[in-house]
């Protein structure tokens, strides 16, 4: 049994401990949460959760064993096949019931789905910290040139996106974007002059680009008189209403009348939050909080010491993914931010989302494991790794 058990403690030992505990730990609070609103509805979302999270384990322990130095080397791989992935949505996609009106999903047997954009984040993550890594180490990163070829690297995944219509999942793409380049250290006037342009295309944006939802969704965040509750507004006011009334210690895991009867549209996915307010209360709803924030912290931690930069870029995409996705989800779930269907992470149902969760953890994992590899860092990344530390930043 020593022969047994004795290698797989050494490899978690090896590893961050600390961020396996805090993420199974988050998973296992989503579990909880799903598996008291299965009485509000026929489909088992419970099973389907629980699968998604033993397979994406189970990935995130093979790819953590695996350098990461040769995995970002076979990038073009997964380039490659996110891109063929993303193209046959634009031609086979369907609209899974519950989810924003986009054809953003591929049939898969057995009733499943699968949701490729979500594959394509850690894909994203993989290609975009090579492509900084590269620039750096040919001093090129700071110049107009490379700032200019990473935002076309950038704007391929999301015009494949854009065409799929998940405006939600483009707008995390844009953010991770500016947060690995921020990240890397690339020079502060450029994002000033991307801010610029930004502002300056917005009535473009708005008049043109954005349709009569998209608009609805924001006004109804400045809707004083009440008017838009009955359309827009419902699900956000239900929500708030649902967090408010569990008060400091909720009514009790599988007590809460309003998760019984589904009052909260999609109370499963993007408004889980609301599950876990009514029925868990205050402190149900600061634990997720803390969960979260530590969960972020770890990896930032762990971007800090990595062995090289390209290290680095991978925990800030991680980062950028988990920050963004919880910042944005919660401010819709209380009315700070318009409904665009951002999940919470590793809490709301979703078996791609949160198996493709565990494939980036296993990336960060692979970054932690092999952050002492000193075979493997090249005396120009010795020379980059100092200079972060001494940024401060990953």
């Amino acid at each position: 049994m020593k022969r047994i058990f004795k290698p797989i403690a050494d490899y978690f030992l090896a590893t961050d401990i600390v961020l396996w505990v805090l993420t199974v730990a988050a998973s296992a609070y989503g579990l909880i949460l799903i598996h008291s609103l299965q009485r509000a509805g026929n489909y088992n979302y419970f099973r389907t959760q629980l699968l998604a999270i033993a397979i994406g384990y189970i990935g995130a322990i093979i790819i953590s064993v695996i350098d990461y130095e040769y995995i970002l080397k076979y990038w073009w791989i997964g380039a490659f096949v996110g891109a063929v992935l993303c193209i046959l949505v634009l031609f086979f996609g369907i609209t899974v019931q519950g989810t924003a009106a986009n054809t953003a999903w591929l049939n898969l047997p057995f009733g499943l789905s699968f949701q490729p954009s979500e594959l394509l984040k850690i894909i994203f993550i993989i290609t975009f910290a090579k492509h900084l890594s590269h620039l750096e180490n040919n001093n090129t990163l700071k110049t107009l040139k490379g700032f200019c070829f990473l935002t076309l690297h950038a704007l391929v995944p999301m015009l494949l996106i854009r065409l799929q219509g998940d405006d939600g999942t483009l707008l995390i793409f844009a953010i991770m974007y500016l947060i690995m380049m921020f990240a890397a250290g690339v020079q502060l006037r450029y994002f000033a002059i991307m801010g610029g342009a930004i502002l300056a295309a917005a009535p473009f944006l708005w008049y043109f680009v954005m349709n009569e939802d998209q608009k609805n969704r924001i006004m109804v965040l400045f809707d004083l008189d009440g008017g838009a509750l009955q359309n827009f507004g419902w699900q956000q006011y239900q929500g708030k209403v649902s967090v408010a009334s569990g008060m400091m210690q909720g009514y009790g895991l599988g007590q809460g009348p309003r998760v019984e009867y589904e009052i909260v549209p999609e109370q499963a996915n993007d408004f889980i939050f609301t599950v876990a307010g009514e029925e868990l209360g205050f402190i149900g709803c600061i634990v997720i909080l803390l969960l979260l924030g530590l969960i972020a912290a770890r990896i930032m931690q762990n971007g800090s010491r990595a062995r090289d930069g390209a290290g680095a870029y991978i925990c800030s995409g991680m980062f950028a993914i988990i920050a963004t996705q919880s910042i944005i989800n919660l401010g819709m779930v209380l009315g700070f931010l318009p409904v665009i269907g951002i999940t919470l992470p590793f809490f709301s149902s979703g078996g791609t989302s949160v198996m493709c969760l565990y494939l980036g953890l296993g990336l960060l994992q692979s970054v932690s494991l092999h952050r002492d590899d000193i075979n493997s860092i090249k005396p120009n990344d010795m020379l980059l790794r100092k200079k972060h530390m001494q940024r401060g930043r990953y």
